[in-house]
């Protein structure tokens, strides 16, 4: 089992940035997600990270504003957000893989998840 541990969230007005950041107890799944979840919504992939190619994918309407990065070192990943709407309010979550490599958008294709951050996003 991984363990992953996010930070990060809080209140901010649109228009602002948050940085979120996940440490994870293994890195050698060579993949992490983040995902969002908004109340009464499904849990929807924001951004995927290949950490062994160092590859990105981005999904939903965080494209363009949201940013994925790693640091290997310290076994954490981090999303940037930028120009936050009212609409980008939810618990955010990162999350490992069931399978090494295995690097897409699907929640099922996750296994492991951290306990969700709160991001409010209000003016």
């Amino acid at each position: 089992q991984v363990q992953l541990v996010e930070s990060g969230g809080g209140s901010v007005q649109p228009g602002e940035s948050l940085t979120l950041s996940c440490v994870t107890s293994r890195y050698d799944l060579n993949c992490m997600g983040w995902f969002r979840q908004a109340p009464g919504k499904e849990r929807e992939a924001i951004a995927v990270i290949n950490t062994a190619t160092g590859s990105t994918f981005y999904y939903g309407s965080g494209q363009g504003r949201f940013k994925v990065s790693e640091d290997d070192i310290n076994k954490t990943v981090y999303l940037r957000m930028n120009d936050l709407k009212p609409e980008d309010t939810a618990i955010y979550y990162c999350a490992a893989p069931k399978r090494r490599g295995t690097c897409d958008w699907s929640p099922a294709t996750y296994s492991s998840w951290g306990q969700g951050t709160q991001v409010t996003v209000s003016s």
